[in-house]
């Protein structure tokens, strides 16, 4: 997929850019699942992730005598941070019988690949480029729970694909915003400019809008000590990603993510005479990996999906070694890659969700440097978890690239 970019260039906070938009950010990534029920435990009550809202699907099936055959009919929105959601989980039969405005490509169970811009300003002039650039809009506007501006377009291989701006935050108290709030929303291309998102709670509160009524599912209790905290267990996501993707022509897909989405490349590895790619948003190593469909059932990976994994960081290598051995001793399935297929990333382990999705566990990836050149491989260390040190030696960048600030817990 070649596209060819405008020689136009576009005014982004003052900066002249080929795009009317920059990433910045992996924002949050969702799967549809099957196995609803033990995939909330398994994310929530093992993983950590806080449901934020969740959303009754089934009030829309046309037939509610159907409602009992698909079983939790709820869509999940779930956060490991401030932000409103970094991870969502769907029903994923549910979702295929009723979403008439998008469709699902044969083995995609990714509901959602989200990128995060700096303003409202660049969703709204992204929506016409992307569009000129042959994109198929899904939709645009503003949705809740969550309450971000976005648009929705797909890749190449079908996976939806989302520039967003503006996440709720989630704050001390845990609440999400009140479902009030939620006439605030948008179901097309908004006009500019928008009210604060403090002048809309305001105006909730002078309305009578009980600013405490929305949803609060804290993380409560806890017997293991991490880092002088006492949470529910030994480690703590403190960031999403990268995602890693099975596509159909590698060249294709790695354009569409240079090209429109404006991922740079940090560098590619041939495994095993198969080319595959790794792009970054930022000075992480990479935010998203490309790798050919060939692959799948060589690495012995879920047969019927296009996600290799979705990376899942923690706070230390300590807790990285302690999530191994918790999800190990509570029944979870613990895979590793082949550490060339993860270049950037030191220790790094696997755990499978109840339907088969990989999570890669890690603490730590490499920062590009000004120039966009990541670390020689010669350099690099990487092994095998049978062979994980009881501690490590600091590299230049432990504990580099981007922060999580808040409190474990």
């Amino acid at each position: 997929m070649a596209v060819a970019l405008d020689t136009k260039l576009f005014d982004v906070g003052g900066v002249m850019l080929e795009r009317p938009f920059k990433i910045r950010r992996l924002g949050h990534f969702g799967f549809n699942n099957v196995n609803m029920e033990e995939s909330l435990r398994f994310y929530t009550e093992l993983l950590g992730f806080r449901v934020s809202d969740a959303v009754d699907f089934g009030r829309r099936l046309p037939d509610q005598s159907q409602r009992a055959s698909f079983g939790d009919c709820n869509g999940y929105f779930m956060h490991h941070g401030g932000d409103h959601h970094s991870f969502v989980m769907f029903n994923r039969r549910l979702r295929e019988a009723l979403d008439t405005r998008r469709t699902f490509a044969p083995g995609v169970d990714v509901n959602q690949i989200s990128w995060q811009v700096g303003s409202l300003q660049e969703v709204v002039g992204a929506i016409p480029w992307l569009a000129e650039k042959g994109m198929s809009i899904q939709r645009s506007g503003r949705d809740w729970p969550g309450s971000n501006w976005h648009t929705y377009f797909y890749d190449p291989d079908g996976h939806t694909n989302e520039l967003f701006y503006g996440m709720e935050q989630i704050g001390w108290l845990y609440l999400s915003k009140p479902e009030a709030l939620r006439a605030r929303s948008f179901q097309e291309k908004p006009p500019l400019p928008q009210i604060s998102e403090a002048d809309e709670v305001e105006q909730a509160r002078q309305n009578g809008v009980d600013l405490y009524s929305g949803t609060r599912r804290p993380d409560y209790g806890g017997d293991y000590d991490v880092e002088g905290i006492l949470l529910p267990r030994p480690f703590r996501i403190v960031r999403v990603g990268p995602v890693r993707l099975f596509v159909k022509d590698v060249d294709q897909s790695e354009a569409f993510y240079r090209e429109i989405i404006g991922l740079s490349k940090t560098e590619e590895v041939n495994f095993e005479g198969r080319r595959c790619v790794f792009m970054r948003s930022n000075m992480e190593h990479h935010s998203m990996a490309l790798y050919p469909i060939e692959l799948r059932s060589q690495l012995g990976l879920k047969e019927d999906s296009t996600t290799m994994a979705f990376g899942l960081q923690v706070a230390t290598y300590r807790q990285l070694r302690d999530a191994v051995t918790f999800l190990r001793d509570r029944g979870c399935t613990i895979r590793e890659l082949p550490p060339e297929l993860s270049p950037g990333i030191s220790h790094s382990a696997l755990v499978l969700d109840p339907d088969g999705h990989a999570l890669q566990l890690y603490w730590h990836m490499d920062q590009v440097s000004w120039d966009g050149s990541p670390r020689p491989p010669h350099l690099r260390t990487a092994c095998r978890m049978a062979d994980w040190p009881e501690t490590l030696q600091p590299e230049a960048d432990s504990f580099g690239g981007e922060v999580f600030l808040g409190p474990l817990g």
